[in-house]
């Protein structure tokens, strides 16, 4: 933690730029885009569209140009570099390969995938937040769990004096969203969905093959999210699911590494990069967060033993769709990708992990905001407070 406000899973700090950072990022002085007489007035379609056309145009050129460059000399070096993972390449699957994997592991069951949603609701009186993680297969749905967190301030406390606990709640509720402790607190509910995903997947998942999203090291865990029991837990569920099952693989829906996303859009439709472990970026976390003496030894442990066993790899299954990241044991990194890949063939123009997207949808129909807020509203009506405390900025997911 390298500031009072600690980075967060999907809400980071914007670093602060200077005026040339600006120009050369958006081609024109702050000072030109904060004149509002250069603001266009109305709504001029045509120029609009010319723009858009225009923008979008030179960028795809310019990407165009920079996928040839990637193709014909960046990867013929991956297997070269410092730190290399020894298997670092570029490497190809065929639609053979990927039937096989349809038929003796994924229409078969032998696949499972597990996601997790949160939804909060947030007032005066009490903050509800809801946790839920479901695992998913081809035949359905074999697990389903969930964990509602109730904060409630008030009730929490009796000093006997009552006019002292007034005043000392409005200060606190003042200062409380003004500095990091609900900062850490956002962030503890992330970590706990995090942890909650993949020790379902190592402790109640049955299928060979272990499916998640993201990043199976994900800051918040390997951070522990500033709390040491969650920091524990954690790596105690990665290592299991590290050295001991083996078999699973995690595939990233966001723009995180876009250096490598880079890269990626250079690949064939079929083709896959194995790029490095996960060691170096576990150095980047603990080095930059503020542990205490025996978190951060814990830490650094789960980084040398653990980190250099998950490999970090990209694929793309068609020229119509985005690359992905996606993250395996390094004893089982290329048919990880091979079931990664035969599953997000299955929506070639999304080319992400259906199963991924199917255990997203069953998890937000089973624990999603529609049942929550009805819940919510219900016991607002049942205790007399009818709707005073429900606001849609009141509802997170």
């Amino acid at each position: 933690m390298s500031s009072d406000l600690p980075p967060e899973a999907d809400e980071l700090k914007e670093e602060l730029f200077g005026d040339a950072d600006y120009r050369s990022a958006f081609g024109e002085d702050l000072a030109s885009t904060l004149d509002l007489d250069r603001w266009s007035t109305g709504l001029d379609l045509d120029k609009i569209m010319e723009r858009f056309r225009r923008e979008i145009a030179s960028a795809v050129h310019k990407e165009g140009e920079l996928r040839a460059v990637v193709r014909s000399e960046v990867f013929p070096r991956l297997a070269s570099r410092g730190d290399a993972y020894p298997d670092a390449g570029v490497y190809k699957v065929t639609p053979e390969d990927l039937s096989l994997i349809h038929e003796r592991l994924l229409f078969r069951s032998k696949v499972d995938a597990v996601t997790g949603t949160h939804v909060s609701h947030d007032s005066l009186p009490i903050g509800i937040s809801q946790i839920g993680v479901g695992i998913v297969s081809y035949q359905g749905t074999s697990g389903a769990f969930t964990k509602r967190l109730f904060r409630k301030e008030m009730a929490s406390q009796n000093t006997g004096n009552p006019l002292q606990e007034a005043m000392d709640f409005i200060d606190m509720r003042q200062n409380r969203y003004q500095g990091k402790q609900d900062t850490l607190s956002r962030m503890a509910r992330r970590g706990i969905q995090a942890y909650a995903e993949r020790a379902a997947l190592v402790e109640k998942a049955t299928a060979e093959w272990r499916m998640g999203s993201g990043n199976p090291c994900a800051h918040e865990l390997l951070s522990g999210s500033g709390y040491m029991t969650l920091l524990d837990r954690s790596l105690t569920v990665l290592e299991r699911l590290i050295h001991e099952h083996k078999k699973f693989v995690y595939v990233s829906d966001s723009l995180t590494d876009r250096g490598f996303l880079t890269m990626g859009l250079a690949l064939d439709a079929g083709e896959y990069a194995l790029l490095e472990t996960l060691q170096r970026e576990g150095k980047q976390i603990v080095r930059n967060w503020e542990y205490g003496g025996r978190s951060k030894h814990r830490a650094w442990r789960f980084v040398r033993e653990s980190s250099p066993c998950v490999v970090k790899g990209i694929f793309r299954v068609s020229d119509h769709a985005a690359p992905r990241l996606f993250y395996a044991h390094k004893d089982h990194a290329h048919e990880a990708a091979w079931v990664a890949m035969a599953d997000s063939i299955l929506r070639p123009e999304r080319g992400f992990p259906m199963l991924l997207d199917v255990a997203a949808v069953t998890c937000r129909g089973v624990f999603g905001v529609d049942g929550f807020l009805g819940l919510v509203e219900d016991a607002y009506t049942q205790a007399g407070a009818n709707l005073q405390f429900m606001t849609e900025r009141g509802m997170r997911r």
